[in-house]
């Protein structure tokens, strides 16, 4: 009776010891060490737990998997849930079990292979390129597709349609403008035509491009702050984290966008890797592009004058031209 306690109350203690390192999962700083910790009790008593403490050993492991996804991108916490995942794998015995830890073993593998192709892409873009005021010997990139299709298409509004396109075309030649550099010029817009996709308007002056990430330099500055009782009271008791679903708690540290949304830093920061927008309402942060951000200007500005046309026509104002 005495040897059944003795069991119980090992098994108790254990469980105590994975909620307290469930806990610790949560905190950044303590991530690597609970892992650690984790893998180790695995391997040491795992195969002599009862049911109910495999399953827990179980639940915790998937935990660790869903806070790699959500929150942690660094190189090091997903090498430590590599190793955590292979080990929990040898052991487990159940196939639904075994087919989950080795999706989570791709994904891993996934993951820090994306991180050394962008490790390798920082080391090489950081050289810079001629423009922009930095001097450097490296070649300038290639102009991007949308830019290159903007250009096409303004050129094509400027000149309207074939027969006045043939019509500029002569005046370029009457005008001392040589017959070599007119045709070259009209060719190039013959031969590009064809790339343009069918959706656009041959008339309209600009592409939308694909947004890029936002500015890196901004990101970091966004302001980091603390949610206590008080913030806690005014957003409400299912207040969460809108990335990770997770509610908020006080103590936690929350990093604020221009418009007032908050999230967990660890999960911003992925999707600021690849957007430069807030994920609820979508306002724009400033990116590294000097190129999209002179396209947003532009736009911009071609917006103000759409609205000021619009605002005189109502007005009973026309223009003749």
């Amino acid at each position: 009776m005495s040897k059944g306690n003795g069991m119980a109350s090992e098994e108790e203690i254990l469980k105590q010891k994975l909620e307290d390192l469930q806990k610790k999962l949560g905190k950044k700083q303590m991530f690597e060490e609970a892992v650690a910790s984790l893998k180790s009790l695995l391997r040491e008593t795992y195969p002599s737990a009862s049911p109910s403490l495999r399953k827990l050993f179980y639940s915790i492991v998937c935990r660790v998997a869903t806070i790699l996804k959500t929150r942690y991108t660094a190189p090091g916490f997903w090498n430590a849930g590599l190793g955590l995942f292979v080990e929990t794998e040898s052991l487990v015995s159940e196939s639904s079990e075994r087919e989950h830890l080795r999706s989570c073993i791709g994904e891993a593998h996934q993951q820090l292979e994306h991180n050394q192709s962008e490790g390798a892409i920082a080391s090489n873009s950081s050289r810079g390129f001629l423009f922009e005021g930095h001097l450097t010997v490296d070649p300038e990139p290639p102009q991007p597709q949308w830019l290159v299709q903007s250009n096409l298409l303004s050129s094509i509004a400027s000149l309207g349609t074939a027969d006045l396109a043939e019509s500029s075309f002569e005046g370029l030649v009457e005008n001392n403008t040589t017959e070599d550099a007119a045709a070259d010029l009209f060719q190039e817009l013959l031969n590009r035509i064809e790339d343009i996709p069918a959706n656009l308007d041959p008339f309209k002056t600009s592409v939308n491009p694909r947004a890029p990430p936002a500015s890196k330099e901004v990101v970091a500055k966004l302001p980091v702050i603390t949610i206590t009782e008080e913030i806690l009271a005014k957003l409400g008791p299912d207040a969460d984290c809108s990335i990770c679903k997770e509610n908020l708690i006080v103590n936690d540290k929350m990093q604020e966008l221009p418009c007032k949304h908050k999230f967990h830093p660890p999960c911003l920061k992925p999707w600021m890797d690849e957007h430069n927008s807030c994920p609820i309402c979508r306002h724009e942060l400033l990116t590294d592009d000097h190129k999209y951000e002179s396209w947003k200007e532009r736009e911009k500005e071609a917006a103000e004058e759409r609205k000021g046309a619009a605002n005189a026509l109502r007005g009973g104002e026309y223009m003749y031209v």
